[in-house]
């Protein structure tokens, strides 16, 4: 039999156990595209994740993990992460410039970043329409806020208020859209920005009313320490900021003592960064830390590669399990074909080329296996950026 002949019988064969060759297929394919799909997925979100650290050179923040300040830093994912007063942020001198980030509010399940006008250079983020907040009470949406919510420049957008019943009388925000900002491909994009003043007047911690008599005994409870009246509850609070009322708003406290989640810091120069490095870590009293984000997301790797090699290591494992199962599943087909091999024999086919035909059986199971693999995998390579800055 020449081998037009095996390749004829071998794919009516393959045809006619199509049931069988799709599940040898399925299970073969897939033993290979799991351990290449994790090691595609883990090389996309280093990708990703360190292309923002690195662009970050320092990062301020309350004591505690680093991995949690720089997370929250770069992707304000953590808004339960503690605070620190905004002044300390200000005690780097002139080695540095900061950039206040108060990532702890959300309006409609995004969160609301406040922050300063230098944050948009920093991150060379740019509007593609409208301007950036000029006054307090302003907002500019990322890319993706602005497309899931349909708003837009001169639409409004209220923060999420942190429990159905506020005690301290907190009420929601209603912010002016200023701006839209270009499409950057990163977390910018999910974040609704804001001046860290605003942040502060959602905290709280600054409020505008109608005028009020500090005589009025009705309206007034008591003054505190600075003079201010603290007034009744029956006294309406505006919940937004216009122009007419902006003026009405004030702050009650020390603005330095006002709280930030986080704080980057852009060293003058590399001397100063390494200053700054060590001031922090020689300070065992500080009740801040200083974390280099590359640093953390190198220590973060360290140990995804870790667990990722255990993790392709057992997967491989079952990939050669899962080829052993096959090769059994063509061994008992074979036996189950006796009668159609003896058949063969009769017509004058050798033993040679009925092994032949076995073996283009399971050449072209495998063959198709690793090209429906391939397949797959050319698919997750193109769509695991998304995912993974969609994840991230």
């Amino acid at each position: 039999m020449n081998s037009s002949g095996i390749i004829h019988l071998g794919t009516r064969y393959l045809r006619r156990q199509r049931g069988k060759v799709v599940l040898l297929v399925a299970a073969l394919s897939l033993s290979i595209i799991l351990p290449f799909g994790i090691s595609i997925f883990v090389k996309e979100a280093e990708s990703h994740l360190r292309s923002r650290a690195r662009v970050t050179p320092l990062m301020l923040g309350a004591q505690g993990s680093p991995l949690e300040l720089v997370f929250n830093g770069l992707y304000f994912s953590k808004p339960a992460i503690a605070t620190f007063p905004i002044q300390k942020s200000k005690e780097v001198g002139d080695l540095a410039n900061t950039i206040p980030i108060y990532a702890k509010f959300s309006a409609d399940g995004f969160r609301i970043v406040g922050t300063s006008i230098d944050y948009f250079r920093f991150r060379n983020l740019k509007t593609d329409s409208g301007n950036f907040m000029a006054r307090l009470g302003d907002c500019v949406l990322g890319a993706e806020v602005a497309a899931e919510l349909g708003l837009g420049v001169g639409d409004s957008i209220i923060s999420t208020p942190e429990a159905m019943f506020d005690l301290a009388g907190v009420y929601p925000l209603k912010m002016r859209i200023t701006g839209v900002l270009t499409r950057s491909g990163n977390a910018d994009d999910r974040a609704v920005f804001c001046d860290v003043k605003t942040a502060w007047v959602i905290e709280g911690l600054a409020h505008g009313h109608d005028e009020v008599d500090p005589k009025d005994k009705k309206s007034v409870l008591s003054m505190d320490a600075e003079g201010n009246p603290v007034l009744n509850a029956s006294v309406v609070q505006f919940n937004e900021i216009t122009p007419d009322n902006v003026g009405d708003f004030h702050f009650h406290g020390d603005a330095g003592e006002f709280p930030i989640t986080a704080a980057i810091v852009i060293p003058r120069d590399q001397k100063s960064g390494i200053i700054l490095k060590g001031r922090y870590q020689e300070s065992a009293t500080e009740s801040v830390q200083l974390a280099d984000p590359a640093v953390v997301t190198d220590e973060l790797f360290s140990t995804v590669f870790q667990i990722r090699n255990f993790v392709i290591a057992a997967l491989v494992a079952v990939g050669i399990a899962t080829f052993g199962i096959a090769i059994l599943v063509f061994l008992l087909s074979n036996k189950l074909r006796i009668r159609e091999f003896s058949n063969l024999r009769n017509l004058g086919a050798d033993l040679s080329t009925i092994r032949l035909l076995v073996a283009f059986e399971a050449l072209a199971v495998l063959v198709i296996s690793v090209i429906v693999a391939i397949a797959l995998l050319t698919l997750l390579g193109a769509i695991a950026p998304g995912i993974v800055r969609s994840v991230l």
